[in-house]
């Protein structure tokens, strides 16, 4: 079973960088797709990055393209995502989420994953 925990949130001011893990205890996520999703107080979950399963495709929110990088380390089963140039508009909480995605449309909606991380606090100071 896919058992997804969120690490290295915090507060950072604007400019600054984070990286946060995400890592499958259940060692079964290697052959799933990966996103980030965040969620700012009031709003709605959003999408922030993806990875085929495969490794080899990368999805981004426009509004994330250029300062954020998703990767992967599948000997570790752990996905990463590297935040620089951080605005005080990512402030959110960030999850990750595994699922089974084969077409690209369906990397950008939460509905198509299956396990969910707990979340962990991104806050950017102005």
């Amino acid at each position: 079973q896919v058992q997804l925990i969120e690490s290295g949130g915090g507060l950072v001011q604007a400019g600054g960088s984070l990286r946060l893990s995400c890592a499958d205890s259940g060692r079964t996520a290697s052959s799933y797709a990966m996103g980030w999703f965040r969620q700012a107080p009031g709003k709605e979950r959003e999408f922030v990055a993806a990875l085929s399963w495969t490794g080899d495709t990368t999805y981004y929110a426009d509004s994330v393209k250029g300062r954020f990088t998703i990767s992967r380390d599948s000997p570790k089963n752990a996905v990463f995502l590297q935040m620089n140039s951080l605005k005080p508009e990512d402030t959110a909480v960030y999850y990750c989420a595994a699922g089974q995605i084969y077409y690209a449309y369906n990397y950008y909606h939460s509905n198509a994953y299956d396990y969910w991380g707990q979340g962990t606090q991104v806050t950017v100071s102005s």
